[in-house]
């Protein structure tokens, strides 16, 4: 039996579509007419439902621990329903996301760490190193600026935008062999290899990345292979692009 440690803040996404075909009289703004609405678990929470549903998928016997925060954060989209265009974003919550005891984390040995850090106060970059000391196979998303704090993780998957944000904060010889680094639709990049990715009309970008960090996850548990699981994590990503709203692979 395989255990599994996920291990990150949480947040409720919730979308709210509707009729969008007229401007205020109060100023140059869009009038959005709610039609209906979807609500989904969230960045660390999407994590864990794409783990647990790919552990059935690849038929798996493991067991997943999952430590988030209580307090409970939103995310309300307002999107035009008929052309999928974002109208307005509400965020509520995240001052109230109370930070980890750390000394709380279990007891145990775990054969893969997954810690999907939003940066919302739950995880501190000591925290983070705590636990790449105290497990082995330790992936890291992180919305964190990266530096000497992430030397100890096992690998680490960040976009280009958040690689750009932190290529001057750290030595990129000592992470080249655990970077990760999504493109969008070009795919990603480890190791100065591109694995490309196919082209698909793109709905919703919103929760690719819980999705690409579980499948890279699962598959490396499979395969102990990180080429592979690279592969895996690409073709995942695409399939839910394609959906709109946050999704969880099938």
């Amino acid at each position: 039996m395989k255990k599994i440690l996920i291990i990150g803040d949480s947040c409720i996404d919730k979308w709210i579509y509707g009729k969008c075909d007229r401007l205020s009289p109060d100023g140059p703004i869009p009038v959005l007419v709610p039609i209906e609405e979807k609500i989904n678990t969230g960045m660390a929470g999407n994590v864990n439902e794409n783990v647990l549903s790919l552990i059935k998928k690849l038929n798996l016997k493991a067991t997943v621990d999952f430590i988030t925060n209580q307090s409970e954060v939103i995310k309300t989209r307002y999107v035009d329903k008929k052309s999928n265009q974002l109208i307005l974003r509400v965020d509520t919550g995240d001052s109230e996301v109370k930070h980890y005891d750390i000394t709380n984390l279990p007891n145990k040995t775990y054969d893969i760490v997954i810690i999907s850090d939003y940066n919302k106060g739950f995880l501190s970059k000591s925290d983070i190193q705590y636990i790449c000391k105290k497990y082995n196979n330790v992936f890291i998303d992180t919305k964190k600026q990266l530096g000497k704090w992430i030397n100890d993780v096992d690998f680490i998957k960040i976009n280009q935008i958040e690689y750009n944000n932190s290529i001057n904060l750290f030595n990129e010889n000592d992470l080249k062999d655990k970077l990760i680094v999504t493109l969008g639709n070009e795919g990603c990049r480890y190791m100065d290899t591109i694995y490309p990715v196919e082209t698909v009309e793109v709905k919703d970008m919103v929760g690719a990345g819980d999705t690409f960090i579980s499948a890279l996850c699962l598959e490396y548990l499979v395969s102990n292979n990180i080429h592979s699981s690279i592969k895996f994590a690409n073709t995942c990503a695409t399939k839910v692009v394609q959906l709109k709203g946050v999704n969880v692979i099938k």
